[in-house]
């Protein structure tokens, strides 16, 4: 998939092109059923299928103390684009022009001339453009279009919201159904107390990358894909109340696991939530719980079979 960031130099090799537009914040299933229908679409008229999407999301620019958390970063969202078969994806830079710019504009400016959009699929609720003016039936005016239904899960509508509301929670069987996927997270292995070790399961701390999502606090069930290789995963969340408390971290336990991490990039998914985080009478407590927590991992969690 041809990534190109912003619209100078854009020199498509195409003539047309299928374009879904969207925030694409989490490429959960309603995003997927979009971008699989363009990609389709395209197939059908033997175009590619692209994507134009922002690098950040618009409130950020529009409204900033509304601006969401980002389920996933941009990287995170364009490796799922690019899983789904786009030929393209365009990242506009959203700034304080772009939030300003007219619907009829951005069909011209954007769709139509840095583009070569000839037809679209978008979703029920689309709406583009200054204060969102532009709509369907007006893209319909240019191009062919077409519009989707809503995506529920267990009868409620699928978005990035609700995908959020979930994840902060720590229902992330929730976000599963919702993503199609475990939620996940990525950053740095780094050097934690070690006092994992001295309870016979030693831990990874992860540094995230940057501040975005992180589930509730609490003990989960997932996976933790390495440069090394991939591994079950006891994952915890907090403030560490049984060893003294301290800052939020996040430590996780592979399973089956002892190559040293340390300086590595590491993402871990997210399956099953366990238990809320708990403090205990005394370590050898801590260690016994531990190793229920390890052990319902392996019944709970599994291997991640996807690429990197």
């Amino acid at each position: 998939m041809l990534v190109h960031f912003g619209l100078h130099g854009l020199n498509p090799e195409w003539k047309s092109c299928t374009v879904t537009i969207g925030a694409f914040d989490g490429i959960h299933l309603g995003h997927q059923a979009l971008i699989s229908e363009a990609v389709a679409d395209g197939q059908r008229h033997e175009i590619p299928a692209v994507a134009v999407t922002f690098d950040r999301h618009p409130l950020a620019v529009i409204c900033p103390e509304r601006e969401p958390e980002p389920v996933l970063s941009l990287d995170q969202n364009l490796a799922q684009m690019r899983r789904l078969g786009l030929a393209a994806a365009v990242v506009i830079p959203f700034d304080a022009h772009m939030a300003v710019m007219e619907a009829d504009s951005f069909v011209k400016r954007v769709l139509l001339d840095a583009i070569h959009a000839g037809r679209a699929v978008v979703g029920h609720d689309f709406g583009f453009g200054r204060d969102r003016e532009g709509t369907a039936e007006m893209l319909r005016q240019t191009m062919p279009v077409t519009e989707l239904d809503q995506v529920l899960s267990d009868g409620i509508r699928v978005s990035s919201t609700e995908v959020r509301r979930a994840i902060n929670a720590g229902h992330v069987e929730n976000a599963t159904r919702m993503l199609g996927r475990p939620f996940s997270i990525q950053g740095t292995v780094v050097s934690g107390k070690k006092l994992g070790r001295e309870l016979g399961f030693p831990t990874i701390n992860l540094a995230r990358h940057r501040s975005s999502l992180t589930p509730a606090d609490g003990v989960y069930a997932g996976w933790a894909k390495t440069p090394l290789g991939n591994a079950r995963a006891a994952i915890s969340i907090g403030h560490r109340p049984a060893v003294g408390g301290g800052e939020r971290s996040i430590e996780a336990y592979l399973l089956d696991w002892d190559e040293s991490l340390y300086g590595m990039p590491l993402e871990l998914g997210f399956e099953a939530r366990l238990r809320n985080e708990l403090d205990f009478p005394d370590l050898d407590a801590l260690k016994t719980q531990i190793g229920k927590d390890v052990e319902e991992t392996r019944t709970k969690a599994s291997l991640p079979n996807e690429p990197d």
